[in-house]
């Protein structure tokens, strides 16, 4: 009897999903535990393992429609046999023979160039004409709008992501329901540099992990927060939810677009535990292999645009959290230190938050504090 491929349950709150790209068609042998299908949520993209060996009966659901958690979306029967191609009457029955898409017969390949196999009938059916179709195991590819003149102007239409949609939506629903500001500040970054050299060796070679500039910030950022916990609470309705835990998002750039996984309870972490943790985030995002309970919840998220160059900002806050810290790149620009211009690597810092809850003052001493640590480091060791 066939086994029902149902979609899984991929994270709270998560009720339905986007079929992606089927990783076997139908007929196709499977492995157990071998991928099948991509299946895309709101929040991370998964694959669905097949529960046992078999072959792939049917296809439900096929890619870009939807389908609810527990639903459906093809059958594997543990007892069928790969799908082959139809034979020539005159074929013995261990031969198998190409369709030729223009002759509409099947014709014994020659020995020195052999011909392209095609696609095949469903078992069972006639060897009639078909249209030549490719071989591979998933949709139709998006469309396209070429215009075939030489020198003309081309379009690509393709379909956005169904993460992409999701962050598109939660971007403008924060837009729209908070009263969204941002705050300035700009940080000596001499004394983090000049650590980062004296220690990145040792550092690195005992805990297998290059010491970055993000533990810092993310450390910063709690002590920071401690002293602010306005920005560390959420809005719940009319209600203030103050965390008295420290869920650190951090805003990472993917092929599918900005993920922020959680680092849970970072103000339990060290800072090899915290680079590391980010490391696999990152790792992990360009394949798709984030979690999604890893990409839930969060009390403050921290992203960085100074990875792809960006001089300054204004991030946009990820409901129903009220606050988030931009990080921009470091740039040498003359200072003024001790009556003195000196050139310095400084760092823009930005904080928007949610004005409902946090105001002018709560905004500028956050930056202040994780100003203070940055250019002090030993505080954030000694917690002062």
């Amino acid at each position: 009897m066939p086994i029902e491929l149902t979609v899984p349950s991929v994270g709270e709150s998560i009720t339905e999903v986007e079929i992606g790209s089927w990783l076997k068609a139908e007929g196709d042998a499977v492995q157990k535990d071998e991928n099948v299908v991509k299946l895309q949520s709101e929040k991370a993209t998964v694959e669905l393992p097949a529960p046992a060996a078999g072959t792939i009966s049917k296809i439900v659901k096929q890619k870009g429609e939807k389908a609810a958690v527990g639903e459906v979306i093809a059958y594997l029967d543990t007892a069928g046999k790969p799908k082959t191609e139809p034979k020539a009457p005159e074929a013995k029955a261990s031969e198998t023979k190409p369709f030729d898409s223009k002759t509409t017969r099947f014709t014994k390949p020659a020995a020195a160039a052999p011909a392209p196999a095609a696609a095949a009938p469903v078992p069972g059916s006639p060897p009639a004409p078909v249209e030549e179709k490719t071989p591979e195991p998933v949709a139709p590819a998006p469309a396209k709008t070429i215009n075939a003149t030489a020198g003309a102007r081309e379009e690509e239409v393709t379909r956005m992501s169904l993460l992409r949609r999701t962050v598109a939506q939660r971007l403008v629903e924060a837009k729209n329901t908070m009263a969204m500001l941002t705050t300035f500040n700009e940080i000596d970054m001499t004394a983090v540099m000049g650590m980062r050299k004296q220690y990145q060796e040792t550092f690195t070679a005992r805990h297998g992990v290059k010491l970055g500039f993000m533990s810092f910030f993310v450390k910063a950022s709690i002590e920071a927060l401690k002293a602010v916990p306005q920005l560390n609470a959420s809005v719940r309705g009319s209600d203030v939810v103050y965390h008295n835990y420290f869920d650190i998002r951090i805003a990472i750039g993917s092929d599918k677009g900005l993920v922020a996984p959680t680092l849970r309870n970072s103000e339990r972490l060290s800072f090899a535990e915290v680079e590391k943790a980010i490391a696999d985030f990152a790792t992990r995002a360009r394949v798709n292999k984030l979690k999604p309970d890893e990409l839930q919840s969060g009390t403050f998220t921290i992203t960085n645009g100074g990875v792809y160059g960006s001089l300054l900002s204004t991030p946009i806050v990820n409901p129903p959290q009220c606050g988030i810290l931009g990080m921009h790149t470091i740039q040498e620009r003359p200072v003024a230190h001790e009556g003195n211009v000196v050139i310095r690597p400084m760092m823009y810092v930005a904080l928007s938050y949610d004005h409902r809850l946090v105001d002018g003052r709560e905004a500028v001493t956050f930056l202040v504090r994780v100003k203070e640590m940055i250019e002090h480091p030993a505080r954030i060791l000694l917690e002062i």
